[in-house]
């Protein structure tokens, strides 16, 4: 009996100048996610300011986005691999487009929550799919690594440009531009993807999952949901348990249903294998500190130190260029030798920058903050590369927008945590009070860094996994290989 084989299988490999370019537009639409997960935290008191609102509506405008688009990101993998990426991805496009045409013209906080919550679905056929085509368009397994570093350069650059690129927005042209100023990159991804991106599909697409997508939903909403509202509502107030409940109950909906189906949106089984549950974990864990980090500087330095919002984004420079500089050297790493000299490097650059300022005070020298900033933004560069190329090489290729997805699930999970408990820890605090407030947060993004480093004992210099989890409990499955 012949194969028949896959249409996008019969295709000529693509030259090095296409694959180049392929990766070049994949990174232009990966900074404008990142650029938005971050571009708001700057301007977040210039919002409240122009809208009336306080923190909590503040953290909302931030977590709206992030928590849609952590919900939706392995579902839009998966639609991807199904109906085409680069169909998808222009879709994306087109959808975050719109919605931030709408944030920008918002008339108050409750449409401006509501929009960011739809640019976060435009948001979600972005991330996954952006990577699911680069790891298509080159099947060198070392060129991969390399361009997962530019990749996760990319995105670190965004993420830790975002504050300064907002401040100067803001200085400028009043908050509302934050939003404005993505038309022209939406245009110019939306030209470049159509001339240079193929198209491209998974050899046997899966179903949906509609079940698991609602649970999922559920669990994330619900859990930044009662981060963000507990000081409120009181943390042991009937609503707070209610809401434990309801989360703690999808939960184990979820993990049972996606035990049972054929087609899961995600395989518990995979969290059987110890490097890439640490892959995952380790993600959340970069981006619960990086959030805090960017959330807790941003409140601290324009309300207790009364700095502009162009100096409180200048402030966050060190950590653009730690992330931008250590991201691709972090992919060469990986190519050579594997996850774990990076992943060591990154939890121990993330754990000083937080160990620096867990005395943080209204007084604490100018130095000393932008080397706190610095050391996180080389940990988030060093950490991003090997986090990624493990979770793609967890699973076949064919689901190589699943993969991704996975991934940047985890990563804007984080985010959204690292937004709530930030918030939740300064909400209320005046000026005076506020440094003093945050100290649990950079008591959080030091152990965010520790937390690293088991992640990198689990795996072997090479990359490959250990027979044994040595800091997971599971062991591997005969089902496993089958997985």
């Amino acid at each position: 009996m012949t194969a028949t084989l896959h249409p996008d299988q019969l295709r000529p490999p693509l030259s090095a100048r296409r694959r180049r370019t392929v990766l070049a537009v994949c990174c232009l639409s990966m900074f404008l996610v990142g650029l938005d997960t971050t571009i708001v935290n700057v301007g977040l008191p210039a919002i409240g300011r122009g809208l009336g609102v306080g923190t909590r509506s503040l953290e909302w405008t931030v977590d709206a986005y992030t928590f849609v688009l952590a919900s939706l990101l392995i579902t839009s993998g998966a639609l991807a691999d199904r109906f085409g990426r680069r169909r998808v991805f222009q879709c994306g496009l087109l959808v975050f487009g719109a919605a931030s045409l709408a944030c920008a013209a918002a008339p108050s906080v409750g449409a401006l929550i509501a929009a960011r919550a739809v640019q976060g679905i435009g948001a979600s056929m972005l991330s996954p799919v952006a990577l699911a085509i680069v790891v298509n368009a080159m099947p060198d397994p070392k060129e991969r690594a390399q361009a997962i570093g530019v990749w996760a350069s990319v995105f670190g650059l965004s993420m830790a440009a975002g504050p300064v690129t907002g401040g100067a927005l803001i200085d400028g042209f009043g908050w509302r531009s934050v939003f404005w100023i993505n038309a022209p990159v939406i245009v110019a991804a939306l030209v470049l993807s159509r001339l240079f991106v193929p198209e491209s599909r998974a050899p046997q697409a899966r179903r949906l999952d509609l079940p698991g997508q609602a649970l999922l939903a559920v669990v994330i909403g619900g859990s930044v949901g009662v981060l963000i509202e507990g000081p409120r509502i009181g943390w042991t107030s009937l609503t707070a348990l209610a809401a434990y409940g309801v989360v703690a109950a999808a939960t184990v909906a979820f993990v049972r249903i996606e035990s049972r189906r054929a087609e899961p949106l995600v395989d518990p089984r995979l969290f059987r294998r110890p490097l890439f549950t640490g892959a995952v974990l380790g993600a959340v864990a970069v981006f619960v500190a990086l959030n805090t980090t960017l959330l807790l500087t941003t409140l601290y330095l324009q309300h207790t130190r009364q700095w502009t919002p162009l100096a409180a984004g200048v402030a966050a420079l060190p950590m653009a260029l730690g992330a931008t500089v250590c991201a691709p050297w972090s992919g060469r790493l990986v190519g050579r030798t594997g996850p774990r000299l990076p992943l060591v490097l990154a939890g121990g650059f993330i754990a000083a920058g937080g160990l620096c300022l867990v005395g943080l005070d209204r007084h604490t020298p100018v130095p000393l903050l932008l080397l706190a900033y610095l050391l996180i933004g080389i940990g988030v560069g060093f950490a991003n590369a090997p986090i990624t190329n493990t979770a793609v090489s967890g699973l076949p290729p064919a689901r190589a927008g699943v993969a991704g997805a996975i991934t940047s699930t985890a990563r804007q999970f984080g985010a959204a945590l690292g937004i709530a408990v930030a918030g939740g820890l300064v909400a209320g605090a005046d000026p005076a009070r506020l440094a003093q407030a945050s100290r649990p947060g950079w008591v959080l993004v030091a152990a965010c860094g520790m937390l690293l480093l088991p992640v990198a004992r689990a795996a072997r210099p090479d990359g490959a996994q250990t027979a044994v989890g040595v800091w997971l409990p599971w062991r591997r499955s005969r089902s496993e290989g089958r997985t």
